[in-house]
């Protein structure tokens, strides 16, 4: 499990990169919780909400699992235990969705005609929900531009990862997260100083 201050790490870092990268000026920051209220979450998760509606960030608040699908942010930002089994599962729900297309289409000789008819509408869904054309995570935090591909990825899911890494070094990536996080805590209220001995016997 991730610290609360990594979880607002990342929040910085994925603004960020929405920027550098997609070009929003504010990116939105959804934190993914198990429900939209405050009070929802363990602790770790709750105490991370608390340090993202204090820090200068777009921070939309707490999100659900269909949150991701709805777009209701730019930045999702969970730990990877939760982002992994998120990520894996949507492969899945992509690959069940086209199978289940499939065999319907192919139940008996009208359904046939009728996959003919639909073939352009079937074949940019396809192309929609390719988890392939996605390929390629950015690791961030690094001092150099990494992402990591999938085990199982082929030429066109490979040829997606390196057209990302691209992207990130063509927009300077790296340095402007540097940016970011010390503009961010140029922001940050300066902590308070610590008590002196006599205000600390008093």
């Amino acid at each position: 499990m991730r610290t609360p201050e990594q979880l607002l790490q990342f929040a910085i870092m994925g603004s960020t990169l929405v920027k550098a990268v997609e070009g929003k000026e504010n990116p939105s920051v959804g934190l993914l919780n198990i429900g939209s209220e405050e009070i929802k979450g363990n602790e770790v998760v709750k105490k991370a909400g608390e340090l993202l509606r204090a820090a200068p960030l777009n921070f939309h608040g707490n999100i659900e699992g269909d949150d991701i699908y709805k777009g209701t942010t730019d930045v999702v930002v969970c730990d990877g235990f939760a982002g992994n089994v998120a990520l894996k599962t949507s492969e899945g729900l992509a690959k069940m969705l086209g199978d289940f297309l499939k065999e319907e289409y192919t139940r008996n000789w009208l359904s046939r005609i009728a996959a003919l008819v639909s073939y352009p509408v079937i074949k940019r869904f396809r192309r929609r929900v390719d988890h392939r054309r996605y390929n390629g995570a950015a690791l961030l935090g690094l001092k150099g531009i990494v992402v990591k591909s999938h085990g199982s990825a082929d030429r066109l899911a490979f040829a997606a990862a390196l057209k990302r890494a691209a992207s990130e070094a063509s927009h300077g990536l790296i340095e402007r997260i540097g940016e970011e996080i010390a503009r961010l805590n140029a922001l940050a209220p300066a902590p308070a100083p610590a008590a002196g001995p006599s205000e600390r016997a008093a």
